[in-house]
Formats: structure tokens, C-alpha cells, sequence
């Protein structure tokens, strides 16, 4: 048997989910437009950006576990 390098899909399944997520990309780069303008600090898109890649994981999920043995 060779030496085979194993190729992680994780990555490749969330590019091709980026596309299906584009509504929670906008919502958070809409976000940190207005957070750049606060000047406390105390404003943050946290809830944002988890959700992007919460909808990014989900995708992939579906796919991934598919080509799992």
C-alpha cells in the first residue's frame, strides 16, 4: 500500500457552501460597517460571524458525513 496523502474534504465542502451563505456574509460585513463607527468598543458582530459559519457547518455537515467509513 502507498503512502498516500490524506486530503482533508472539510475544506473543500465549506468553499462550496460559502455560495448558500452569502445572506449571513452580508449581515455581518453590513455589521462590522456600523461597529467600525463605534468608538467604546463595546459593540461587536459575534452573533454574526457564528451564524455565518454556522450556516457554512451545516452544509458541509450534510456532505461530510456522507463520505465518512
Amino acid at each position: 500500500m502507498a503512502d498516500e496523502e490524506l486530503v482533508d474534504p472539510k475544506k473543500y465542502l465549506e468553499e462550496r457552501c460559502k455560495p448558500k451563505c452569502v445572506k449571513r456574509l452580508f449581515e455581518y460585513q453590513a455589521c462590522v460597517k456600523r461597529v467600525e463607527a463605534d468608538e467604546t468598543g463595546h459593540k461587536h458582530c459575534t452573533g454574526q460571524y457564528f451564524d455565518y459559519w454556522h450556516c457554512i457547518d451545516k452544509c458541509a455537515a450534510e456532505k461530510l458525513f456522507d463520505k465518512l467509513k
